[in-house]
């Protein structure tokens, strides 16, 4: 008899809605931090030993009995819509792949769940209609989601499995991507379709406190994976990514049984615990100057670094990476030995190696994004090193990825140093700092431009962990959003009020 055939691919993007840049083929073609766009066996070598959804999915011992047919992975930075050419152009590239290696006993993909197209507010729903159409009905389809993933019902009706992450920072990514192995081989080996319980929440929650480390996610996370027995195979609680404006943003709940009145009593048991969470899901935010002044308050006498979340520019989130409003406060609070990254300004870093290590240029750095209330830092820097941005990031979230940030430099301003660099990755991991020369230990303060990810390898090492708002296009507080087309009765934040659509003109 001969093994099952599987067809394994991915195509992931999160798209905030607000941000100000799209995302281009080429942006998957360069990849964002990680591999850039693969084909064919080639995809094996590029996702090896690294903490994403198909290496679990491949590494798993499941896998190991299954011929598996390669097609296509990509991933682009967080970032505006993803243009129409570039969808449609990779999205016809997976299918043909996928056909090419037909007929298959089953089709696993690494997604997102939180594409927004030009054309498309579904991304990976009108995605998975097209291989639904494709492999028939019969074909059994297994998905792995980021937690932040705006499940639709498109997405559901036409997977047989989605299967979300449960840490946040995502340290868990490979580790659900052998869940979802474990997934399709249970489906191959039983025939079993699964009853499906599909339910939306009524709040928005800021990302800021969706970190699964801390409270109200971590006892959630447990009961989630609690809630897991033979009759409910697959249990999943996505908070949502809260900056994606369409009728599906939000947090989701999905269970799998083995008959529809169980999948429906836990995933309304879920969702009265998540609902009785809603004030939780906040936190003390601090201005820019009010944040620095106490890391410095802070940093007093500590023996490490105190690490400051500059939320709102965080590229993972849709942030490019250049807001330069926490890099002003630290330089008018006259902070010592400070450090900020990633600063994403391929002309300054380009003007660095141009001059050399120990030279001082006189650069406008950052604020290219037309951010309200952002501008550049026009000042003296002293170039400090210099990196071709390639490196190995062995924290928990890139897992040892190979990365390739572009021409780096670290650039210094007062006591305070700067990773720029020439491709966007949000600051989660040490080795991005030491990548051009600054260690972090040292630092009295740190300032990383992320959220929650820096978390995974930063919180170890952090005297205190504050979160402030400088201008960006990723809100602390998703109510503040120009929201046009969210569903009625949505609330943009937690114990917030209720959205209601602009009325019509007459």
């Amino acid at each position: 008899m001969s093994l099952p055939r599987i067809a394994v691919g991915g195509f992931l993007h999160e798209t905030n809605t607000f941000a100000p840049s799209p995302a281009t083929l080429e942006d998957f073609q360069r990849g964002s931090g990680t591999p850039p766009l693969t084909e064919g066996r080639a995809i094996f070598s590029a996702v090896a030993q690294s903490n994403i959804g198909l290496c679990g999915f491949i590494e798993a011992p499941e896998a190991q009995s299954w011929t598996l047919a390669p097609t296509l992975w990509t991933t682009a930075s967080p970032s505006a819509h993803v243009t129409e050419h570039a969808f449609e152009c990779i999205a016809s590239r997976l299918l043909a792949a996928i056909e090419a290696v037909m007929p298959l006993d089953g089709v696993y993909l690494d997604l997102h769940g939180a594409m927004v197209a030009e054309h498309l507010d579904d991304g990976e729903g009108e995605l998975l209609r097209r291989v639904r159409v494709l492999v028939g009905p019969g074909v059994p389809i297994v998905v792995t989601l980021d937690l932040h993933g705006n499940v639709t019902p498109l997405m559901v009706e036409q997977a047989d499995m989605l299967i979300a992450y449960r840490t946040y920072p995502h340290v868990d990514m490979a580790e659900t991507g052998a869940r979802c192995a474990t997934a399709m081989a249970w489906l191959l080996e039983s025939g079993i379709r699964p009853a499906k319980a599909f339910r939306q929440l009524d709040y928005l929650m800021p990302i800021a406190w969706q970190c699964t480390a801390e409270e109200p996610c971590r006892s959630l996370y447990a009961e989630v994976a609690a809630m897991e027995s033979e009759a409910l195979p697959s249990v999943s609680f996505l908070t949502g990514f809260p900056a994606a404006d369409f009728v599906d943003c939000g947090p989701s709940v999905i269970v799998y049984g083995l008959d529809q009145t169980r999948a429906d009593a836990a995933a309304a048991a879920l969702v009265a615990r998540i609902a009785a969470q809603e004030s939780a899901f906040a936190g003390r935010v601090y201005t820019p100057e009010e944040g620095v002044r106490e890391a410095m308050r802070l940093a007093t006498g500590a023996s490490k670094p105190v690490v400051i979340a500059d939320t709102q520019d965080n590229p993972g989130a849709g942030g490019n990476a250049d807001t330069m409003g926490m890099l002003k406060a630290l330089v008018a609070c006259g902070a010592r030995r400070a450090a900020l990254g990633n600063v994403f300004d391929p002309d300054a870093a380009g003007a660095a190696h141009a001059a050399g290590v120990g030279a001082t240029i006189h650069v406008a750095l950052g604020g290219r994004s037309a951010i309200p209330g952002d501008s550049p830092l026009e000042a003296d820097f002293v170039v400090e090193s210099l990196s071709d941005g390639c490196f190995i990031a062995p924290g928990p979230y890139f897992g040892g990825g190979r990365l390739d940030m572009g021409p780096s430099a670290c650039l210094r301003v007062g006591d305070v140093r700067v990773v720029v660099v020439s491709r966007k990755a949000q600051m989660a991991d040490q080795a991005m700092y030491r990548s051009v020369g600054i260690e972090p230990l040292e630092q009295a303060i740190l300032v990383n431009k992320s959220s929650v990810h820096f978390r995974a390898d930063f919180a170890p090492i952090a005297e205190a962990i504050l979160v402030c708002a400088a201008p960006g296009p990723m809100a602390v507080d998703p109510a503040v959003l120009p929201w046009k087309h969210l569903r009625p009765g949505l609330r943009t934040s937690p114990l917030g009020q209720p959205f209601a659509p602009a009325a019509e003109p007459a």
